[in-house]
């Protein structure tokens, strides 16, 4: 029932595309016009206004289509346009059943191999007549640098109640579970000096930065925590001892309570590492530090036995395969949808080593994702009918 070269044709389509964040009109306008030469009678395409609050190409872009079945919920589903860097002039080769890409960018399986699949389900929901409720499609913008898309949607455009996002590896399994994340940003404010004239007048703030940071256990915390500090940016020349210093970071936890602790634990030895060398100066005490907190995504946590989970549970075992509940430690348009009230889950398509230019994903998987969803769709209106 899957078109597998149809499908192919789309996930080719698609990553010919440049559409890093905030350059997605591209991916907005060709997505548009495949949903529109569906027929505007049965689907309605929408874009937000995200891109105006977000200084991006595009809003989002929200497809509805209808179902036909009075009374049966809308099923909501979920894929990002944009890709990280480096993502532009993609060249693809496939090869023994798997899409590479050629040089030295990214693939973008992650996450048009997910639009290809759903581009390619609304076909066959069309050609094979399959009776189903409707179904809302979200396009998110910016997902890759912050969830910002999802976080500035308009959720009064939406009914669903629950749905799925597609943006994880595995087509085994369900992501039921994600961490809350905190952005730490700390600068520490040291003294300007000659480096070589007289650096006793100075307060070196890499310095003081650098002894913060090596006492700050970075990687994995523990089986639900993980901390990095992934920016740094200070200093204006070799010879100027450094008056400031710019770091940013972020501390992921399933546990609210050890999120919280931890990232105090941050803000605290950078404090210590500050009040060590402070002494007054014609500029007041220094060095000192200032730490802005920022709760970049709440925790997901969808139970086992909620009828999203249920559904494609049930949707894998028509089709003679097992679906296991995990967590996973990466945010995602989940989570936001989840804080909005709307119960999502995260399905694979088989992309794998994302964010890397060894990116790739084997046809097949996506086929097999594809074959689920389809049979989520169908299972979805059998079920709500049976209970109407």
């Amino acid at each position: 029932m899957i078109n597998e070269k149809r499908l192919s044709q789309y996930f080719l389509n698609l990553v010919s595309i440049d559409s890093v964040s905030r350059c997605e009109g591209g991916m907005a306008r060709y997505i548009k016009s495949q949903l529109e030469s569906l027929g505007k009678e049965v689907i309605e395409v929408i874009i937000d206004n995200t891109g105006q609050k977000l200084q991006s190409e595009t809003g989002n872009l929200i497809a509805k289509l209808k179902g036909g079945m009075k009374g049966v919920p809308p099923l909501l589903f979920n894929a990002h346009l944009d890709t990280v860097q480096p993502g532009k002039g993609v060249e693809v080769e496939f090869l023994d059943g798997t899409f590479r890409s050629k040089g030295d960018t990214i693939l973008g399986a992650d996450d048009k191999s997910a639009i290809a699949i759903m581009l390619e389900i609304l076909n066959v929901l069309r050609e094979e007549s399959i009776s189903h409720g409707d179904l809302e499609i979200v396009f998110t913008v910016c997902e890759e640098v912050g969830l910002l898309g999802s976080k500035n949607l308009d959720y009064s455009l939406l009914m669903a109640p629950y749905g799925y996002t597609l943006d994880v590896s595995s087509t085994s399994s369900i992501v039921n579970k994600a961490p809350a994340a905190n952005r730490v940003r700390f600068k520490v404010h040291g003294l300007e000096a000659h480096a070589g004239v007289c650096p006793e007048a100075g307060i070196n703030a890499i310095a003081v930065a650098s002894d913060a940071i090596s006492k700050i256990k970075l990687g994995r915390i523990d089986e639900e925590t993980t901390a990095n500090i992934g920016i740094i940016k200070g200093g204006m020349a070799i010879n100027i001892i450094p008056n400031l210093v710019e770091i940013e970071g972020e501390v992921r936890s399933h546990s609210q309570k050890k999120l919280d602790h931890y990232t105090g634990h941050m803000q605290k030895t950078f404090e210590i590492a500050a009040g060590a060398c402070q002494r007054d100066t014609s500029k007041g005490t220094l060095p000192y530090v200032e730490t802005s907190v920022e709760r970049d995504y709440p925790m997901m946590v969808v139970d086992h036995d909620h009828p999203v989970v249920k559904l494609a549970s049930k949707a894998a075992q028509k089709l003679g395969k097992a679906l296991e509940t995990k967590s996973t430690g990466g945010g995602s348009d989940a989570n936001i949808f989840n804080s909005k009230g709307i119960t999502t889950v995260l399905l694979g398509t088989g992309m794998q080593e994302v964010h890397t230019t060894k990116e790739y994903i084997k046809l097949k998987d996506m086929v097999e994702s594809a074959q689920l969803i389809l049979e989520i769709i169908k299972e979805h209106s059998l079920t709500q009918r049976a209970s109407l």
